[in-house]
């Protein structure tokens, strides 16, 4: 069996740490081995690690049997390992406090924070350059018109629970032999709410809250790419109690285009040239993302080689300008030929030097590479 190891190691806190400087430390550590965040093997046993040393140290009395008998349980003698509070899987909970805005709070009657949303937009490749404005429509869980939020009828409102008094949590006092011992858990009547609604309101039927359809006018910035998020504060899903709304989150995808390629801030293409205007040279029409230009290409050029225009890419998303446009010409073969056209070439290469078939079956370079490929 693994020795466990001491909970103020396990926070790189000292002994004497306050309560302010544990749960700084449990935070910090809790958000880095999440497993919803950090996706290494050891992550989640991490993070239990991390819960199990935060739920004894922050809890005064804990704490001091802790700090007594180390990880010995009482109840076990001194063959069992030390209670760290239950269930140590509630990932949930902290994911809310991190993303979701706050955590718990120990007054079940105090306002929370609504959770937060995410929609997935789709666009068009020079949507995303030079940016949009449109409506979008959520779903989303909003404050009940009807009873305000309260979850009762109209003319009525909740009870304090009679079980909790209205705190939301229920005290179990346990007798050991090391003195008393005392768990709080959430309330079994109220579920931990500390009010009890005896008449519930009809439009939410008591949950204070109903799914409705939000219309969000949404501008996308220009020079936004693929994967891209943007966050708009306050479109998430209500606060209960008065707590604030939470967070809508777009995640932008960007379709492909059929002739452009987007790498950052600049944009790639390809560009044909047939033979003649690469070896004399020729003024070709460039399509950009705004116009056509005009691309000088000197005699001689080889297949393959690249052309820059400048301030023709993606304006930039944070500053000033806007990136590059790569322009690569490619030199295509011709696939089918005169007569005269033939023996124009045969006579070409015979004073070029080269060594032509005459057996009037020429082959493409691409036929070449193939065989090339296939080994033969």
């Amino acid at each position: 069996m693994v020795a466990k190891r001491d909970y103020y190691e396990v926070l790189g806190v000292a002994k004497g740490a306050g309560d302010d400087e544990i749960k700084k430390a449990y935070r910090k550590l809790a958000r880095q081995y999440h497993p919803d965040v950090n996706k290494a093997a050891d992550a989640e046993d991490k993070f239990k690690e991390v819960k199990e040393a935060y739920d004894v140290l922050s809890d005064n009395q804990k704490r001091a049997m802790y700090d007594q008998y180390g990880h010995v349980d009482p109840n076990q003698g001194m063959g069992g390992g030390f209670s760290g509070g239950g269930d140590f899987g509630g990932f949930g909970d902290i994911f809310d406090m991190f993303f979701g805005g706050g955590g718990r709070s120990k007054d079940p009657n105090a306002p929370q924070r609504g959770g937060d949303l995410q929609y997935t937009m789709t666009i068009e490749f020079k949507e995303a350059v030079f940016g949009k404005e449109m409506d979008i429509t959520i779903p989303r869980t909003e404050q009940c018109d009807t009873c305000y939020g309260s979850g009762a009828k109209p003319g009525t409102k909740p009870d304090a629970c009679t079980t909790c008094h209205g705190t939301g949590q229920q005290e179990v006092v346990q007798n050991t032999p090391f003195g008393r011992m005392v768990n709080r858990r959430a309330c079994s009547t109220c579920q931990g709410r500390g009010k009890i609604i005896r008449e519930k309101c009809g439009t939410c039927h008591g949950a204070g809250t109903v799914k409705k359809q939000r219309k969000i006018h949404v501008r996308i910035p220009a020079g936004v790419d693929d994967g891209a998020q943007l966050r708009m504060s306050g479109e998430g899903e209500s606060g209960l109690r008065g707590g604030p709304n939470g967070d809508l989150y777009i995640v932008i995808r960007v379709k492909r285009h059929e002739f452009f390629e987007r790498d950052g801030d600049d944009i790639y293409c390809e560009v044909p040239l047939t033979f003649a205007q690469a070896a004399l040279g020729d003024e070709i029409e460039i399509p950009t993302l705004t116009e056509k230009v005009k691309l000088k290409i000197p005699a001689g050029t080889q297949t393959g080689t690249f052309f820059r225009l400048r301030n023709k890419g993606v304006p930039r998303l944070r500053g000033s300008g806007q990136g590059d446009q790569h322009v690569k010409v490619v030199i295509v073969t011709p696939t089918k030929l005169s007569d005269e056209q033939k023996e124009l070439l045969r006579q070409f290469a015979e004073k070029s030097g080269e060594h032509p078939n005459y057996g009037g079956n020429e082959e493409s370079f691409f036929d070449r590479m193939k065989r090339a490929f296939r080994g033969d």
